[in-house]
């Protein structure tokens, strides 16, 4: 059994695929291809913005968002400890300093709560200036936007959609990756849309964010690539990569429906053996992993690999106990939630072509 089997996905499509691959190699356009461009337009449409920028990986798309909003050294910006390190990095990155926030118990993600009170916290220390919310679609589950947007607007933040994994996901409609100022997602193989490298992209309804975008991450560039207006970064998705996400975007309606087949499964057979990741009325979850808690987790985890089922812990370590934030001065215990999923979540095998 495979925990994310991109094998059986491939030979479902792999003619529509290998087409696709045949194209890029005939025309030879292997950087910023026409296929770069349809992808854009179709990925934008899916989602519902007026812009899609792509770019090489997840990690840049929230680079380039930094970049945008103009993040920079005195900056706090508020993000989840319960995520993947690159949601903190790029903050750290950009110089600014990542105010993490604890879990909202039932979703996994990062609490409205504890936010505002992390935010006034800031406000009241007078040391940074609150600039901007990184709100993680942690497992597939979109955040709570309708009550992090009322934050954000209150206190005159920036909010950032971490759709690295919610891609797919929705919130009474509204798809994944059209909340907040600006939003990103990944491409990586194991996302419930990945390509066969890395990839990225970034998605906005604001027409100078866009524009600003598409110049940061091809170094800057003005009228052309020698008119450079500003310092960028070189993140452009190959031509190929776009090929191959074309048809797996074009096969994601149904592949998103077996997700969610897989698991209501799931959460029949194990409703009374786990604590799981809690869905409320008029959310969607793409299901990038299927996850569980159990306070004996290894315990657990050993038993199914007996049984020859593979499972995955996403996230062992919370950003707060990171060996590179600890100048921040957090302690065990300030994010009682998180740490607590931290040492209990384990995630089982989830694709769209497991036979149920």
């Amino acid at each position: 059994m495979q925990f994310i089997d991109l094998q059986a996905q491939y030979q479902h499509l792999k003619t529509r695929i290998d087409k696709r691959i045949q194209t890029v190699l005939d025309h030879g356009n292997y950087i910023m291809g026409p296929e770069v461009q349809e992808l854009e337009e179709k990925l934008a449409e899916y989602v519902g913005v007026k812009h899609a920028i792509t770019c090489a990986n997840g990690t840049d798309a929230l680079t380039l968002a930094m970049m945008v909003l103009d993040i920079k050294a005195g900056d706090a910006v508020f993000c989840p400890t319960f995520t993947f390190f690159a949601t903190a990095e790029t903050i750290a990155f950009a110089n600014a300093t990542p105010v993490f926030v604890d879990s909202d118990a039932e979703t996994f993600n990062i609490c409205p709560i504890d936010l505002e009170k992390r935010i006034n916290k800031t406000i009241a220390e007078g040391k940074l200036i609150p600039k901007a919310i990184i709100a993680v679609d942690l497992f597939g589950l979109p955040a709570n936007y309708p009550e992090i947007e009322k934050i954000a607007t209150k206190y005159g933040l920036k909010l950032i959609e971490d759709a690295a994994q919610g891609f797919g996901g929705a919130i009474h409609g509204k798809k994944a990756g059209s909340f907040g100022d600006i939003a990103t997602t990944s491409f990586f193989p194991a996302k419930p849309l990945g390509c066969y490298g890395d990839g990225g992209a970034i998605f906005t309804n604001n027409d100078e964010y866009a524009e600003l975008v598409r110049s940061y991450r091809v170094h800057g560039k003005g009228q052309d690539k020698y008119d450079n207006v500003r310092i960028g970064i070189n993140s452009r998705l190959d031509t190929i990569q776009a090929a191959i996400l074309l048809e797996k975007l074009a096969e994601f309606p149904v592949e998103l429906i077996s997700r969610n087949k897989v698991a209501k499964k799931y959460q029949n057979e194990l409703k009374d053996k786990f604590k799981t990741q809690q869905v409320a009325e008029g959310y969607m979850s793409s299901w990038a992993q299927y996850t569980v808690t159990d306070e004996n987790r290894n315990g657990v985890m050993a038993a199914y690999k007996e049984k020859g089922i593979p499972t995955a812990i996403y996230y062992e370590t919370c950003m707060h106990q990171q060996t590179a934030f600890k100048k921040l001065g957090y302690k065990i215990g300030d994010f009682p939630t998180a740490e607590l999923l931290s040492k209990s979540v384990f995630s089982l095998p989830m694709h769209p072509y497991i036979a149920i």
